[in-house]
């Protein structure tokens, strides 16, 4: 199972950032983006960043995750983990 969950970049340090997954804080890396600014919003998969995204539609991608219970970004990033082992 492939999952990219958009989320927001809070700080950056090197070639890693802080990113906010809907309220989960999450480290990951940019070194498939380097141009990523703090604030932008981008989609990461295992780990890493390898998208930019539309804020709203981050923003919207984000609020309808969290209204399927289960599969709030919590959820989603635990699963993510999962299928990497």
């Amino acid at each position: 199972m492939c999952l990219a969950v958009p989320s927001k970049i809070l700080e950056i340090q090197d070639d890693r950032a802080k990113a906010d997954f809907g309220g989960v804080h999450r480290t990951i890396s940019l070194q498939l983006m380097p141009d990523v600014r703090v604030g932008d919003y981008v989609l990461v998969h295992t780990g890493f960043a390898i998208g930019k995204v539309d804020p709203g539609e981050a923003r919207l991608t984000l609020e309808l995750v969290s209204k399927m219970g289960d599969l709030s970004p919590s959820r989603l990033l635990e699963l993510g983990r999962r299928s990497e082992k």
